[in-house]
Parts: C-alpha cells; sequence; structure tokens
C-alpha cells in the first residue's frame, strides 16, 4: 500500500525548535516526528511512501538515508515554493496513479505533525466498503475551524464555529485521510491550494467525500512546542513505548 506524508511546511509554530531543522525532524522521546509517521504507517502495511519536502529539504533526505529508509521505499516531493496540502498532492500525483491506466489503490495521505492511535486498518475498510473519493479522520473537539457533515457523514461545509453548524454536524479534521486515485483527476484547482478547497468543491458538486469519526482514539497536534511537551507527556502516561503502536 501506498501513502503521502506532508512534511514541507515551515514549521513557523514550531520555533525556536524548527530554526535549524525542519518540523519533520522535530523530536518526541528521542524520536522524529518523521520516524513516529513512517513506522506507523509501516506497521499498518504501507511500504511505499512519497514525502513532500521544502524547509530544510536535504536534512530530510540525508536523514532517510541515514535510517536506510527505514526499510520503506520511500521518494522525495520536492517543492519549490511551499504547494499547500491540496497542491503538495497533486504535484505527487503521479506517485499514487498506475502508468497504464491511470487508476490506482486508495492511499492515505497523513500530516507528520499529528500523534494518533487511529486504527488505519478500520480507516481502510470503511473507506472501501462505503467507496468515497476520500475519507476524513474526524473528532468531536475544538478547533479553529469546522467541517460540516450529514447525517450521513457525507462532508457538506465548513464553518468557524460549531453555532454556525445546525443542522449539521460540526467535527474537527484529524490530518489523516484515506483518498481514492480518481480524486486526483479531479483536481482542477492549480499551484497553492488546500485539499479542503477540493474536497468541498467535490462534495458540493454531489461527490462523496466521508467522515470517519475518530472520537475514541487519542490524538494530538503537535504543532506548538507546548504541544510536543504534552505529547511527550502523555505518551508515557499511556505507555505507549513503541511509536509504531497500532493501537
Amino acid at each position: 500500500m501506498k501513502a503521502m506524508v506532508l512534511a514541507a511546511g515551515l514549521g513557523t509554530r514550531l520555533r525556536p525548535l524548527t530554526e535549524s531543522k525542519p518540523k519533520a525532524l522535530v523530536e518526541i522521546n528521542g524520536r522524529t516526528l518523521l520516524e513516529i509517521t513512517l513506522l506507523r504507517l509501516r506497521n499498518f502495511g504501507v511500504n511505499d511512501v512519497v514525502i513532500n519536502v521544502h524547509h530544510f529539504a536535504d536534512m530530510i533526505v540525508d536523514y532517510l538515508k541515514s535510517n536506510d529508509h527505514f526499510g520503506m521505499h520511500i521518494e522525495i516531493s520536492r517543492e519549490e515554493i511551499l504547494l499547500d496540502t491540496g497542491g503538495g498532492l497533486k504535484h505527487a500525483a503521479h506517485f499514487f496513479l498506475d502508468r497504464m491506466n491511470g487508476a490506482g489503490e486508495p492511499f492515505f495521505l497523513h500530516n507528520v505533525d499529528v500523534i494518533t492511535t487511529i486504527d488505519l486498518d478500520r480507516m481502510l475498510q470503511f473507506h472501501v466498503a462505503h467507496q468515497p473519493l476520500a475519507t476524513l479522520a474526524v473528532q468531536d473537539r475544538k478547533t479553529s475551524r469546522y467541517l460540516l457533515f450529514n447525517e450521513q457523514l457525507h462532508l457538506c461545509g465548513r464553518a468557524d464555529s460549531p453555532a454556525d453548524a445546525p443542522p449539521s454536524q460540526a467535527l474537527a479534521f484529524s490530518g489523516v485521510h484515506v483518498i481514492s486515485p480518481r480524486l486526483l483527476r479531479m483536481m482542477s484547482e492549480d499551484g497553492v491550494f488546500s485539499i479542503i478547497t477540493t474536497y468541498l468543491r467535490l462534495a458540493a458538486a454531489g461527490e462523496k467525500i466521508l467522515g470517519f469519526r475518530a472520537d475514541n482514539y487519542y490524538w494530538r497536534d503537535v504543532g506548538r512546542p507546548e504541544h510536543i511537551r504534552q505529547a511527550a507527556e502523555d505518551l508515557e502516561r499511556l505507555r505507549i513505548a513503541d511509536f509504531g503502536f497500532r493501537i
């Protein structure tokens, strides 16, 4: 199975930790965010990964080489300018499309700056059973911007506050997706753009973009120094010693 790890960001919120390294190489309990993400993906059967890079790109390339690519086949997608999540995926689309027929199998898209125990097997099974263009891991928690879903968990909009949501469900996106390759052929946006823009456009056109409820799993955004410290404490408290955890 294939996946893309989004690791090109500047890590501005993580300063001063990212003044001399990319956010993907920031450590929690002695392991980098990139290692944590790759080991989790590998333990769920992912062997082929593309990683987008920009900020301190060569450091990431050298790090992967020095760790034998963690036993995986890894390609690098360099971005001369930051393309955001949608632009970054579109730039790397060739990695997921079969050269013969332009199709392929579903793949994971995973932010490097989230720590979670979301069961990727269950998420993939949900995606295969319902056949949407994309499945987004979502939770009922506070966030700066909410995605809106109907009773069938079909994406139907977004809002800045839950008060703007009725009768929809306002849920927080968790930075983990399962995507059908046919979505790549439907990305009409160009240049720098968020994948959420694509999802909302396609959902408004009647295409199926689904939410996968991940409320019962641990999740933490580690985009700020204080979040790194909290995640380290959480993982010690939860006794999760192996960052490749499948739970």
